[in-house]
């Protein structure tokens, strides 16, 4: 029964189509061959004609083989898979020892010495055993990548990267994670397309106009760079286990990081050949900009915070004030003792805690207003001020040009992150006022804020090193 039911569904997987038109070939191609054979026995028997006739048919059967058939069977082939197969780069250590398998080799062809053809055969199957070893180990190997939700830049995180093993013998040696195997950089070359253009003539006054094309060079999107630079090596891998390494990364620009593939590599088991296997893996992490330690940030915090919490008369648990009794308190905010010392009723009144709204405010300046080290330290101290006061559990709300006003730290953070200076109108003469108080980190030079923003908002010039408050 078992037996039955493998070949079902090895029969079930076949795809008939393509064996079809396999066979088809292979018999178009032996008539062909068939004819040429003909064409050759005819020539000698002096039948001329019979001879270009035949040799006519076995091209047109090969033609028509190699046009309707091949290439239909040559899209069906899985050119990755033979890709990975013979995926082999050559070590050092494997160059020369072909170095010496070749003086071997030449020296057997001089001197017809049987003892150096059998050892120069000994040399290249272990290149062959290498390379079918190490095949064998990268052979069903499973690769998984964590990389953290939330990172900023100059500060460590941790990545897991982790190696399922799941065959039920075989273990893996030496298995290295990585992203390329050159640790240098290809320089990408320059390309070059054709695209769509107009010939005139002439050119000072133009009647003829015709399509035409025009070789220009193709502009390349820079990809953004990647999360992982440097390998993971996994020493021994039992079967059926996994491995895990902690991989501490840091990051020193704010931006998006990308990775779309890993390579497993391994040099097992005698180092001549390294045999690698590109696993298909994207993750993307989003660097936010790099929070400050800097004195003056640590002081510039407490003043903001102090700027904007206050006390005001309200239902609290904090005293306020003992004032006299009015008809609409209630009796249990009677204060007795200061009843019985002036004789007169009195009652406590609490102080309303603050709603402890802040909105902050980054003014995205235009290109050239501030030097790129202004800016990216502004970027910063935006991002450090909104993360210190989500930690104090404060009410945030965010404004910038082009941000979609998202009460989210995380929203506004992933905005800085990839910002860049954009000449545009100022947020500040568009965005409408609130209730709230403002942190406005802005290029404007003093006394050109409007008006409005005077009564609640603390000014942070990108340009200046104090702050002031208006």
């Amino acid at each position: 029964m078992q037996l039955s039911r493998i070949l079902k569904t090895a029969i079930s997987t076949v795809d008939g189509e393509a064996w079809l038109r396999f066979f088809l070939a292979v018999a178009g191609l032996g008539l062909a061959f068939l004819a040429a054979i003909y064409s050759t026995a005819v020539r000698d028997a002096g039948h001329t004609t019979a001879s270009i006739m035949l040799a006519v048919t076995a091209l047109i059967l090969a033609g028509v083989v190699g046009i309707t058939i091949v290439p239909y069977l040559a899209r069906r082939v899985a050119v990755t898979r033979v890709r990975e197969a013979l995926d082999f780069h050559v070590t050092r250590e494997g160059m020369a020892y072909l170095g010496v398998a070749l003086v071997i080799g030449v020296a057997a062809l001089n001197t017809t010495n049987n003892l150096l053809f059998i050892v120069l055969a000994a040399m290249l199957a272990a290149i062959a055993v290498s390379g079918f070893a190490s095949a064998a180990v990268l052979r069903g190997l499973e690769l998984d990548v964590s990389v953290p939700g939330t990172a900023f830049a100059t500060r460590s995180v941790t990545a897991n990267v982790r190696l399922r093993n799941p065959r039920r013998w075989v273990p893996a040696f030496s298995i290295r994670v990585a992203t390329s195997l050159s640790t240098k950089k290809k320089k990408k070359k320059p390309t070059w397309e054709w695209r769509k253009s107009e010939f005139v003539f002439p050119r000072s006054r133009p009647w003829v106009h015709l399509a035409d094309y025009t070789l220009k060079r193709k502009v390349e999107v820079e990809p953004p760079p990647e999360i992982f630079e440097k390998p993971v090596y996994f020493t021994f891998v039992p079967a059926r286990s996994m491995a895990e390494a902690a991989v501490e990364l840091t990051f020193p620009r704010r931006g998006r990081y990308a990775q779309d593939s890993f390579l497993v590599a391994t040099r097992f088991p005698f180092s001549f050949l390294v045999k690698s296997r590109r696993v298909r893996l994207g993750r993307e992490l989003m660097v936010y900009p790099a929070l400050l330690d800097s004195n003056d940030f640590l002081d510039l915090a407490p003043m903001i915070a102090g700027e904007f919490s206050s006390a005001a008369r309200g239902r609290g648990s904090e005293l306020y004030r003992i004032r006299e009794h009015t008809p609409e308190d209630p009796a249990r905010f009677v204060h007795w003792k200061a009843t019985a010392k002036t004789g007169a009723l009195k009652v406590r009144e609490f102080a309303r805690e603050d709603e402890r709204r802040l909105r902050i405010v980054f003014d995205n300046p235009a290109p050239g207003v501030v030097t790129e080290a202004i800016y990216e330290h502004n970027v910063s101290k935006a991002a450090s001020l909104a993360w210190y006061f989500d930690n104090q559990s404060i009410d945030l709300t965010f404004a910038a040009p082009g941000y979609s006003g998202e009460a989210d730290v995380h929203s506004f953070l992933t905005y800085l992150a990839t910002v860049q200076p954009v000449a545009e109108e100022s947020v500040l003469d568009t965005l409408p006022s609130s209730g709230d108080f403002n942190v406005l980190i802005t290029a404007r030079k003093p006394g050109t804020i409007p008006t409005g923003w005077w009564a609640s908002s603390y000014v942070i010039y990108m340009e200046e090193e104090d702050q002031r408050n208006l």
